[in-house]
């Protein structure tokens, strides 16, 4: 689609979006496997759900913003960090600064497994946090949980984009 303007009355042709349930619900038959009132969208790896539109494949939280709004959004946040829920009230516009804030897990490379948490030798933990790309020391510890929490602790008072 040219602009969101377009793409949103386009979508009103094909969809309904409900901003209670984030679902999408087809309004025409498309194929055989896709029928009148079935739930449009598949999930995705990324646990993302994603709806084809006139062959294209787009995220179904970008879809329901411009459903919304009629604007093409930036970047776009789960509140609660569950990429499955597309509801109006779990998606917000952020810069991608305040997205990356609103993390909630470890990166699948982690040592630790442990958000902000990695080894420090073999009986020690250190706790470290980035604040607008950069990274600030926040100790050492002896368990893994102290090192959480002091993490914790500072993502609450540096991230103001974070909803854990």
């Amino acid at each position: 689609m040219s602009n969101a303007k377009n793409l949103s009355r386009y979508l009103r042709k094909l969809f309904h979006y409900d901003c209670r349930t984030g679902k999408f619900t087809r309004l025409i038959n498309m194929s055989s496997n896709a029928r009148v009132g079935g739930i449009a969208g598949g999930y995705q790896n990324t646990g993302y759900i994603a709806i084809h539109v006139s062959n294209t494949l787009y995220l179904a939280h970008r879809l329901a913003w411009v459903w919304m709004t009629g604007k093409w959004p930036s970047e776009i946040d789960h509140r609660n960090g569950n990429r499955s829920d597309n509801t109006w009230a779990n998606l917000r516009q952020v810069t991608r600064s305040v997205n990356n804030q609103n993390q909630r897990r470890a990166h699948l490379n982690s040592r630790t497994g442990v958000l902000g948490v990695a080894p420090n030798g073999k009986t020690s933990f250190q706790a470290n946090i980035q604040v607008n790309g950069k990274p600030h020391y926040l100790g050492t510890f002896r368990t893994i949980e102290a090192a959480r929490a002091a993490y914790l602790k500072a993502k609450s008072e540096l991230h103001p984009g974070s909803t854990i």
